[in-house]
């Protein structure tokens, strides 16, 4: 089909098959742009190509290379053991560092839930076999509660009959 018609078929990154009429189809393949020496201009760390005029400290194309972190930012940074203290860290940093703190931070957060879970379900199991040895169980707690719900009722039927 391709032979009768003639075309330009893509299939990305770089291949590309052409199919003249009547002609065998026929596969090329075009070599992968170099990337640049200085890295991608949006990951860069402030370095601008030698081509264009620089756009300031840490930009390139009007995209911040640095990150000025919060308060928050800050504590997370510490407390992730990345700096010392809260003097330590420079008035901006790299998006990367302040990621992989967050996520650091996030990974931090899940363990203690889980401990804190399983401390939990420990207190639930010492508490239920406290209730078995005073021998209490909802179902014992639940008849108490009815009885005790069913003469109030009486006593406010005796006390509305007078």
């Amino acid at each position: 089909m391709f032979s009768a018609v003639g075309s330009l078929l893509r299939l990305g990154r770089g291949v590309t098959v052409r199919c003249a009429p009547g002609a065998p189809v026929e596969a090329t393949r075009r070599p992968a742009p170099a990337l640049p020496p200085w890295g991608l201009p949006w990951y860069s760390s402030g370095a601008a190509p030698s081509n264009s005029a620089p756009k300031g400290r840490g930009e390139v194309h009007g995209v911040p290379a640095q990150h000025r972190p919060s308060q928050f930012d800050k504590k997370i940074l510490v407390w992730t053991g990345r700096f010392k203290s809260m003097e330590e860290i420079p008035p901006r940093v790299p998006p990367e560092m302040i990621d992989t703190a967050r996520n650091k931070a996030r990974v931090k957060v899940c363990y203690i839930m889980i401990g804190l879970t399983i401390i939990a379900c420990f207190a639930v199991i010492a508490s239920a076999k406290r209730a078995v040895e005073r021998h209490e169980s909802l179902a014992s707690l639940n008849l108490a509660k009815k009885a005790k719900l069913r003469e109030e009722a009486a006593l406010a039927a005796q006390a509305k009959a007078k």
